[in-house]
């Protein structure tokens, strides 16, 4: 059954800082049904032929926004290409996009550090890792970032959860000075300055994004792609500013203290899988929590003030 999401005013909603400015909003609705390539400058196949058996389709079976979105199949070797409008060679650039993967399925993206020029197949730039969604086909709603080809677990391999039979939102950060990109997963942020390094890859320019179909048991939905020169998860009503708060200390052996001007609604705090293990309402200006019951880890920590709310990861 076709299920559709709306969202209200997509043009209209981007009003950010300074920090972030879109560059291009896909949302597929302009496009006829069928292969994408040939309809848009912003997607190739990795063949470079139009309309060819790794090109994606634009569908009608499910959508975030409107009527259509973009499919990304596994019964076919689809291999298509977000690429970036600007490609940039420097400074912070994000790529936005709304995800639906149905249980059971699976799903798979990666960065590509540079352009091929039109006219021939794509050469293979990855960098950044590879990212899966229920990479073994066994794993509904667990995902991986990995330094490895064909989901072969290694060592700095960063994992996340997302949930299935539904619309959620990936939000990629590119920090290309630096060479480290961080993920989120409906604003929680799983991956934290994952290097780009991969191989003897060399970064030359933000190219694109390779959504890929990694294993048979790939369909992945696409919708609403924004791309952003700057970081989104600081621009508008959700920033942080600096001294909004702080915690410490970080590490942690019991108490986590937060520094804040105002009072603080909410801490909810996940493990790395994205499970709530500790949830608090202080309603109060620089609360404590209690995290002495918790296993020794890496813990993702998500403060509400008001309507904002920023996660930051925290050690014990």
């Amino acid at each position: 059954m076709k299920k559709i999401y709306i969202l209200a005013l997509v043009l209209g909603a981007f009003s950010f800082s300074s920090n972030a400015q879109v560059e291009l909003v896909d949302d597929f609705e302009s496009y006829n049904l069928g292969p994408i390539s040939a309809q848009s400058p912003q997607w190739r196949t990795w063949s470079g032929v139009d309309g060819g058996s790794d090109d994606g389709n634009v569908v009608d079976d499910e959508s975030f926004s409107g009527l259509q979105s973009l499919l990304i199949p596994g019964n076919t070797l689809t291999d298509l290409i977000a690429l970036v409008p600007s490609a940039p060679t420097s400074g912070v650039y994000s790529i936005e996009f709304y995800s639906y993967i149905p249980a059971g399925k699976a799903g798979y993206f990666n960065m590509q550090a540079a352009v091929t020029p039109e006219g021939s197949a794509w050469v293979q730039a990855l960098m950044g890792g590879n990212v899966y969604f229920n990479c073994d086909g066994n794993s509904g709603g667990i995902g991986s970032v990995s330094g490895a080809i064909d989901c072969v677990p290694v060592a700095g391999d960063a994992a996340f959860t997302y949930p299935e039979d539904q619309w959620f939102k990936v939000t990629c950060v590119y920090d290309i000075d630096g060479q480290a990109w961080d993920m989120y997963i409906d604003d929680i942020q799983f991956v934290f300055d994952y290097p780009f390094a991969f191989g003897p890859q060399v970064f030359i320019e933000l190219a694109g994004l390779d959504f890929y179909s990694a294993s048979a048991a790939n369909e992945m939905f696409i919708d609403n792609v924004t791309f952003y020169s700057g970081d989104i998860t600081t621009a508008g009503v959700n920033d942080f500013s600096a001294d909004k708060f702080s915690v410490y200390p970080n590490p942690v052996k019991d108490m986590l203290n937060i520094k804040s001007s105002t009072a603080v609604d909410n801490v909810t705090v996940y493990d790395i899988l994205g499970k709530v293990v500790l949830q608090e309402n202080p309603g109060k200006i620089s609360p404590a929590i209690n995290m002495s019951n918790l296993a020794s880890g890496s813990y993702l920590v998500k403060v509400t003030i008001g309507d904002s709310s920023k996660t930051v990861k925290v050690l014990k």
